[in-house]
């Protein structure tokens, strides 16, 4: 599909007035997101794990107006009050998607958003958030033409989501997405993720995802600004070519269930992420002194307990930690005893692989 295909010619009914509510999980990058081109297109292909418990629900309320404004027409509340500092966000997306939603400013809308995680918990909630927003207009969308089907529905829905937040897309549906094209990933795109074509090997399932809150401030340097930091990277070009080669032996790793692999491959992602950010210019680190404490202290319980746990890093100093569900137990015990410590405030979110966005 091209983004041509998103662009509706007509609606068949008019809708007045309604509501929607949509719950949308975050997601966790195991091929890393960095670098990106204009309209939101990646600069190389990633994959991720969809959550299930760190989710945004949004309720979209929307009243047609006499007539169609010069501007965009919303409000905004967060856990129940107004957040004038996210308005320019939705004002962006508004305008990236208007030629795909071309009912923007027909309407009146109020978008009440919260979160299942604290805001202030240094997990990022631009995936969750725009993928819950996206899904809630295209549920209008819907209204206003009947006759969608369920596969254009979810593809018109992350490639929105797309807009607002990059890895946003991947939240749309679950339990493996991929995003970004892909020579040896059948129906790859860089306009929207698709569901993980091939085979995965059951140890994958209900894979457990416990995240260590190391540090809640809010980051030092966006990641949008981050990610524009790559244009001129010395180092570029081969993370792109190591993505790619890393994605095409995921393939094998998710057949055969080869956990050794998959942590080989999980790891040096995060740590490249993370190299790429203290080798751009301007330079800058986003880990903590505790995010390399968790890091030596899972490596050594991994080579003592010989079982499967690993990490990988988001954009942040914030660690999660990966491990399969026959594990649980056991891995639990070692975050509790050993790593709690290392959190601020001792705070922790417990999460695993989920299937998508759910409407409410």
């Amino acid at each position: 599909m091209t983004d041509k295909d998103f662009v509706p010619s007509s609606y068949t009914t008019d809708i007045t007035e309604g509501k929607v509510t949509y719950k949308s999980p975050s997601n966790i990058a195991l091929i890393k997101y960095w670098g990106k081109k204009e309209h939101q297109i990646p600069a190389n292909p990633s994959i991720s794990f969809t959550l299930d418990t760190c989710a945004t629900t949004t309720t979209l309320s929307y009243k047609k107006l006499k007539n169609k404004a010069s501007d965009f027409s919303f409000d905004l509340l967060f856990e129940g009050s107004p957040k004038e500092d996210f308005k320019p966000k939705i004002s962006t997306f508004f305008k990236r998607t208007e030629l795909y939603l071309p009912f923007l400013k027909a309407y009146h809308f109020t978008i009440e958003t919260s979160n299942s995680f604290p805001h202030s918990s240094g997990i990022a909630s631009s995936a969750s958030g725009m993928s819950a927003l996206a899904l809630c207009l295209m549920e209008l969308e819907r209204e206003l033409n009947p006759h969608m089907d369920t596969y254009f529905f979810k593809r018109k829905a992350s490639f929105l989501a797309r807009l607002g937040s990059g890895s946003a897309c991947r939240s749309i549906e679950g339990d493996i997405m991929q995003w970004g094209l892909h020579k040896d990933t059948l129906k790859s795109s860089d306009l929207y993720a698709i569901r993980y074509p091939y085979k995965v090997h059951p140890i994958f399932k209900n894979y457990q995802d416990t995240i260590l809150l190391v540090d809640k401030g809010s980051k030092q340097v966006s990641s949008s600004l981050g990610h524009n930091l790559m244009h001129d990277h010395p180092f570029a070009e081969q993370r792109f070519d190591q993505a790619h080669k890393n994605l095409t032996k995921l393939k094998r790793v998710f057949e055969e269930g080869n956990l050794s692999e998959f942590i080989k491959i999980v790891e040096s992602e995060a740590l490249t992420l993370h190299a790429m950010m203290m080798t751009s210019m301007p330079y800058f680190i986003l880990m903590k002194p505790n995010t390399l404490e968790i890091i030596n202290k899972i490596w050594a319980f991994r080579a003592s307990s010989k079982t499967h746990v690993c990490f990988t890093l988001d954009a942040g100093a914030n660690v999660h930690v990966l491990y399969p569900e026959n594990e649980k137990e056991e891995v639990y015990q070692f975050i509790s005893n050993e790593l709690v410590a290392y959190c601020e405030n001792g705070q922790y979110i417990c999460d695993q692989i989920g299937n998508g966005a759910k409407k409410l």
